[in-house]
């Protein structure tokens, strides 16, 4: 059996990392040049599922380097109103009555992430992954392969093509091309504040330990905040803050130019707490984007084959769960399993390719159905609405079984 994966991001790289630990044939294929190109350096939250699924495709000695690069996001999430006060607090550790350790999130940065993803398979003695491809669409063949062809002319035949390319799948949009994203009239704002010896003074500690904030106003609008510390002595901005102001896209218009967009979620938030201004004015205009907000749809059920899918190529999700990439690393570790057993002649291709995509589908749907309501509710409603939610935040706070029931529901 040969795999042929289009796409070496974090849910590809791990595929092949998980195929090739079983002995499986596989090949990624990925446009860009080289490894570093166009790779955004904000980090990345693993969670517990995130974690087995590393722990499950990496081999020992390349999971052992990565867990030294993990630092602690600790266990807790927070709920604050403009002015830092806590509205509630949610500790997964206990809400699950389990060990910190086992539930706590892991935070990586992403270039140091993918850099032990490509581990054993970018040397120049391996031929796993080859940059500067560039899939363009795939035909079926009468013997039950598939034959990709790209963008140089070239081609390449397998008996499955996964497609991890991304939001924008090439594979999807001829694999299933009635399947796209919905625009949600939400934009999100992003920005990173670099903190040094002088910077660290000039915000509270509850905004630089690590632990994740959000910042829930009156009105309309939400603000995500969260620290990151590389452990790579040579990493640039080893130490920040990544914030992101979520609103309504007739509230920082479209027009508004790139150089502007701190300006204008200045005049957003001034009359938040002065620490909150400060994060947004100290940032540097270049690390701030804008983003908008997108999502897939309910995933239907559909016939499997010899072509699928993983992560944001086929169920791109709000970023409002902070949940998207442990879901693609969860597809790589629950198709990686269905190959094997495929392998192991203990199921046929399709019947493998099925079971993959229905449990992909049931954890994929719960993810995006959270990620788009965390997303909706940060930008309906008026302040009645959201007087109303800072009260259910409190009583969350003050009451373990209404957590448990509402913010402390788990995806399972």
């Amino acid at each position: 059996m040969r795999v042929l994966i289009v796409g070496g991001g974090i849910g590809g790289l791990t595929l092949a990392q998980g195929l090739l630990k079983a002995g499986i044939d596989v090949k990624v294929v990925e446009r860009q040049m080289e490894k570093s190109e166009n790779l955004a350096g904000y980090g990345i939250h693993i969670d517990k599922n995130g974690r087995h699924a590393l722990r499950s495709c990496l081999s020992l000695s390349n999971w052992t380097r990565l867990q030294a690069r993990f630092s602690s996001a600790g266990t807790q999430l927070f709920f604050r109103d403009t002015q830092l006060r806590v509205l509630a607090e949610k500790d997964d550790a206990v809400l699950s009555e389990k060990p910190s350790l086992e539930v706590e999130r892991s935070a990586v940065g992403r270039i140091e992430l993918r850099d032990a993803l490509l581990e054993g398979l970018s040397n120049p003695s391996s031929k796993t992954i080859q940059w500067g491809r560039t899939f363009t669409e795939y035909t079926q063949l009468e013997d039950g392969q598939v034959r990709a062809y790209f963008s140089d002319g070239s081609h390449e035949d397998c008996d499955l093509l996964v497609g991890a390319d991304g939001p924008n799948s090439k594979v999807r949009q001829q694999f299933m091309p009635n399947l796209n994203r919905l625009d949600l009239g939400i934009q999100a704002i992003a920005g990173r504040y670099i903190l040094d010896d002088e910077k660290m003074l000039k915000l509270p500690t509850e905004l630089t330990n690590g632990s994740l904030n959000n910042i829930v106003p009156y009105g309309k609008g939400w603000m995500f905040i969260s620290s990151w510390g590389s452990k790579q002595t040579n990493s640039k901005d080893q130490h920040y803050v990544l914030w992101a102001y979520v609103v309504p896209v007739d509230r920082v218009a479209w027009t508004c130019e790139e150089t502007d967009l701190k300006d204008s979620v200045l005049r957003n938030i001034s009359q938040w707490a002065p620490e909150l201004n400060e994060l947004v004015n100290g940032t540097d205009p270049s690390t701030i984007k804008r983003l908008p907000i997108r999502t897939m749809p309910n995933l239907a059920s559909w016939e499997p084959g010899n072509i699928t899918l993983i992560g944001d190529a086929i169920h791109n999700m709000t970023p409002m769960a902070g949940i998207g990439a442990n879901t693609a690393l969860r597809d790589a570790e629950v198709l990686t399993r269905c190959l094997i057993d495929v392998a192991a002649g203990r199921l046929g291709l399709t019947d493998g390719v099925g079971v993959y995509e229905s449990t992909m589908r049931r954890y994929a749907n719960e993810a995006l159905k959270l990620s788009t309501r965390n997303a909706i509710n940060a930008c309906e409603g008026g302040m009645a609405q959201r007087f109303l939610f800072r009260n259910f935040l409190r009583a969350a706070h003050s009451f373990p079984v209404i957590m448990r029931a509402t913010l402390g529901r788990q995806i399972e």
